[in-house]
């Protein structure tokens, strides 16, 4: 789960109103020299990003980490597939749960844990059906209007 320590790169706030999060899960990320140096840049987009079970590895697709400035001719493609590090017993786990009709492999989050390393907040999530996105937007409004109400009867 997230730590204090942690420096978040980048976060899918789309996923979360799109999907219902079932279980969450931290997974370690492939990447090049110059792609890091980008990410320390804040450089990264996971808005369209999922990811796939594959021969019994995970990897991560649309995520787009955008050309370091400072690179040369040596810049990876900025939205080529990366390979997500996990132990074959957590994939196997994660082909399971994705078996199931309407489940996807989601990353929420992006971030540098407290030893440097690029790690990412793998969930598995349901699709949300409109009217579920309605409820939660519903939730919220009230939530808000509550927090107003006391807060202006504070004032006096």
């Amino acid at each position: 789960m997230a730590k204090k320590e942690e420096k978040l790169i980048a976060r899918n706030k789309r996923a979360l109103h799109e999907y219902e999060v079932i279980s969450k899960l931290e997974a370690g990320i492939v990447l090049t020299g110059t792609e890091v140096c980008s990410l320390r840049e804040n450089n990264c987009q996971l808005t369209d990003c999922f990811a796939l079970v594959r021969k019994g590895e995970v990897w991560l697709m649309g995520l787009h980490i955008a050309p370091y400035s400072h690179g040369n001719i040596a810049n990876p493609d900025p939205n080529r597939n990366r390979k997500l590090l996990l132990h074959k017993k957590e994939i196997r786990h994660l082909l399971e749960q994705t078996r199931e009709k309407g489940m996807a492999l989601v990353p929420l989050k992006m971030y540098f844990a407290k030893n440097n390393l690029v790690k990412v907040e793998l969930a598995v999530c349901r699709g949300k059906k409109l009217y579920d996105k309605r409820a939660d937007m519903a939730k919220r409004d009230a939530k808000r209007e509550m927090e107003r109400a006391i807060k202006e009867r504070n004032r006096y």
